[in-house]
């Protein structure tokens, strides 16, 4: 494995690791993980290991995000078949005070990534 890369004014981060699906033969082993396994140096390990918690931490973030919009488009006043909060909160398993917060957190990027509308 690389070393990690050091941030510099010059050198933007790098991407996390892809997250890529694992075969599910491998998977139904409980030890098997991304095949960490069997990293055997320590180094690589750790190196691996991070890249991987930076991917799910990327990925956990997006997604919620996707949720969010989701949720806000779900909740539009403007859908004839728009969904109230309660109903949203139960669809994603939230309770109805998160779901008002993710609708709104939604409405927020929507209206970021499209300014000129509404």
């Amino acid at each position: 494995m690389s070393e990690p890369e050091r941030v510099t004014p010059s050198r933007p981060p790098r991407r996390p690791a892809a997250l890529l699906f694992e075969p599910t033969e491998i998977t139904a082993d409980a030890e098997h993980f991304f095949d960490l396994e069997s990293i055997d140096d320590p180094r690589d390990l750790l190196n691996r290991a991070t890249e991987l918690t930076h991917a799910f931490r990327a990925a956990t973030d997006r997604s919620v995000e996707f949720q969010a919009i989701a949720a806000a488009r779900l909740a539009d006043p403007r859908r004839f078949d728009r969904l109230t909060t309660a109903d949203i909160a139960e669809r994603a398993e939230w309770t109805e005070d998160y779901a008002v917060k993710m609708v709104e957190f939604g409405r927020d990027l929507l209206s970021a990534a499209h300014p000129d509308e509404g």
